[in-house]
């Protein structure tokens, strides 16, 4: 059996390709402008808010935040440089417009829907940014951009003109392609959603093996033959991928449910103390309430992959239901 996939995909950083009709293939394409778009955080907070508050990050298209001293979520510190990051704007030097960098930003409690809190409090960020994915962030310091060099710059030489490790499904979005004994020879599809914690269980579901953990995925049992997984439960194969299918539009990161977030706790950060307070309590209920019907789900899924359980169909059908219904909940 032979599983090959990408963990991303990559944005490409650049001006406009010359000439005009070019498509890489028939026609090369060259361009002027090329590279990633550099932007020091902590220089353009002193500048736009003169705000210097001590702070890390981990450099990337979607910067995780440790401010020194790890200070609480509610405490004023954090408030303040969330809502001064989330406000940070950069004149784009390929196209001259002027850029918000945050796309969307997630703080513990956001973090916490996306499966992104660790056991350690001092490993989990104070907050994530999602930035605009033509902008690589870092920080080095506290002058303002009125100091050489410049908060702002198009990477020189063009070493680095993908960018990745965000949100957006141009990243986001990848392929998996799986050939061995129970894989059906269907050919490319994009009409299932998954994301990579579902291609281990697949692995073990398919060679006949049991981790002693649970799985945060589930087995891809939509491209397996009938017989490879299910053993005598193939009838009810249509309720076991429909169940399989809603628990990841409720629990993937970018499924269904986790896309709606990223838009609530952005509002959230960006908010005065009242909005903040309400939002990121609708979020933490909304993460609990999850978290008790992807269990659910996820138990039965195990079962039936890796102890010949069977499927309890009206079980299943009311937690299809109740994970609809949580969706179209979220506004």
């Amino acid at each position: 059996m032979f599983i090959v996939t990408a963990d991303e995909n990559d944005h490409f950083v650049g001006g406009a390709a010359s000439p005009a009709n070019c498509d890489g293939v028939h026609v090369a394409c060259t361009y002027q402008q090329i590279g990633e778009i550099d932007a020091n955080l902590s220089r353009l907070l002193a500048t736009q808010a003169n705000n210097t508050t001590p702070f890390s990050v981990h450099s990337d298209s979607a910067p995780t935040f440790y401010i020194n001293g790890n200070p609480g979520q509610t405490d004023p510190i954090t408030r303040q440089l969330e809502r001064d990051v989330g406000a940070l704007t950069a004149i784009n030097p390929i196209t001259g417009n002027t850029d918000k960098i945050a796309q969307a930003m997630a703080d513990q409690t956001e973090q916490r829907f996306l499966h992104m809190v660790t056991s350690d409090p001092n490993r989990t960020p104070n907050f994530v940014v999602f930035g605009n994915d033509n902008y690589f962030s870092f920080a080095s310091g506290t002058e303002t951009c009125d100091e050489a060099p410049a908060c702002v710059t198009l990477e020189g030489h063009g070493g680095f003109a993908w960018n990745h490790g965000d949100f957006q499904e141009q990243i986001t979005k990848t392929w998996l392609g799986l050939v061995g004994p129970g894989v059906q020879h269907v050919g490319p599809t994009d009409a299932i959603f998954s994301d990579h914690t579902d291609t281990r269980p697949t692995i073990m579901g398919l060679v006949g093996l049991k981790d002693d953990y649970a799985h945060d995925g589930r087995v891809l049992f939509e491209v397996l033959n009938d017989n490879a997984v299910l053993h005598g439960k193939q009838g009810d194969k249509d309720v076991i991928m429909r169940l399989a299918q809603a628990y990841k539009d409720i629990n993937a990161p970018v499924g269904r449910l986790g896309r709606k977030t990223f838009a609530i706790s952005t509002a959230a950060l960006n908010g005065d103390d009242a909005t903040y307070t309400r939002l990121e309590a609708g979020l933490s209920q909304l993460t609990n309430a999850r978290n008790g019907i992807a269990q659910k789900m996820i138990d039965m899924l195990e079962g039936v992959a890796f102890n010949n359980s069977s499927i309890d169909k009206v079980q299943a059908e009311r937690l299809i239901i109740e994970a609809d219904t949580l969706i179209d909940s979220v506004h």
